[in-house]
């Protein structure tokens, strides 16, 4: 049996990424959540679009996501107050590592053209943040099922304090940033 990527950080990556930074080990830095964001914005003129997007995110991460509703009215965009706008779901522990490992060797490497993903997504505290365009690279989407392509977010929290620490600690998962 393979070793999970949450044993692997513990046992392997932790006490190499604390050597490195000079850190403690109660300092050393961890992710704490993933974040999944998809933005429905057709949800407006058609309901049956915020079912499929819960079923395809539930598919993607493994437990169901919340349908978020808009605080105000856009009339530029049609939309009212209340309506649904998009799916978000929030991953931690067990099925946020299920998650990572399954991003990091089967999905992001299915884009095609993939060269990898730029550096230039951290906010500054050593969080992560990407765009993918379409749902379709993971396995869990069957191709001939997906109505339209829909893009999403995918924010990786950590508990580094710099961008230095967050991009140690996501090359210590192997993340596949650009050259």
């Amino acid at each position: 049996m393979t070793a999970t990527l949450q044993t692997q950080y513990r046992e392997k990556l932790a006490p190499e990424l604390a050597k490195k930074l000079g850190v403690g080990a109660m300092e050393t830095p961890r992710i704490s959540k993933i974040v999944l964001n998809m933005g429905v914005g057709e949800a407006a003129s058609d309901r049956k679009i915020i079912e499929t997007a819960v079923a395809e995110m539930t598919a993607i991460a493994g437990q169901k996501p919340v349908v978020t509703r808009s605080r105000i009215a856009i009339a530029g965009f049609k939309i009212r107050e209340n309506m649904p706008v998009g799916v978000t779901v929030t991953l931690r522990r067990e099925k946020m590592y299920e998650f990572l490992e399954r991003l990091i060797t089967v999905a992001l490497p299915r884009i095609r053209d993939f060269r990898g993903i730029s550096a230039r997504g951290f906010d500054g505290r050593g969080n992560f943040n990407f765009g993918i365009t379409e749902q379709g690279i993971f396995p869990e989407i069957e191709f001939d099922k997906i109505d339209a392509t829909r893009g999403m977010n995918i924010t990786i929290t950590t508990t580094a304090k710099t961008d230095e620490q967050g991009r140690a600690l996501l090359d210590a998962f192997n993340f596949p940033f650009r050259k």
